[in-house]
């Protein structure tokens, strides 16, 4: 359901041809990069945070890490990611198919600076293999989100 979904929202885009459903795993980001054909760092990966009794999502670059410290200065509070058993109840996509596309309302989308030294980045489309490729300005559009934040370690410029 949640893919159908994210193609639809995409076909109304005029960015359906973007969506592609993989033959294989893309759960991890290991996995997407091996599926869809790009370096690990390319894939846009979303985590599931609850900030206070909501749930946020940040999406962030394959090789970035989400650094405790950045992320109590942005958020003013530590870092609590959803329990796997609930993600999906939160946020409409479940575990390795997370996505900042088609969520509820009230999910706040936030992008990682880490994913700025891409033009084109890959995130999941809802389930645990699909993806969908995307500029840096359609991610930002088409999911919504907040703002850019800075709140990862572990990736490099190029």
């Amino acid at each position: 359901m949640s893919l159908e979904q994210v193609k639809q929202y995409f076909d109304s885009l005029g960015l359906g041809q973007r969506v592609h459903e993989l033959a294989q795993s893309s759960a991890t980001v290991e996995e997407a990069a091996v599926a869809v054909g790009c370096e690990p760092e390319r894939i846009a990966k979303t985590m599931s945070f609850l900030l206070g009794e909501e749930p946020i999502l940040i999406v962030t670059a394959g090789d970035a890490r989400i650094d405790n410290k950045k992320y109590k200065e942005h958020f003013h509070q530590k870092a609590k990611m959803i329990p796997g058993e609930l993600v999906e109840q939160y946020v409409g996509h479940a575990p390795g198919g997370v996505c900042p596309f088609v969520v509820p309302e009230k999910t706040r989308v936030f992008l990682d600076v880490s994913l700025k030294r891409f033009e084109i980045v890959y995130p999941a489309a809802g389930t645990s293999n699909s993806a969908v490729e995307l500029s840096i300005k359609e991610l930002e559009d088409c999911s919504r989100s907040r703002e850019w934040i800075d709140v990862c370690k572990d990736w490099s410029k190029e």
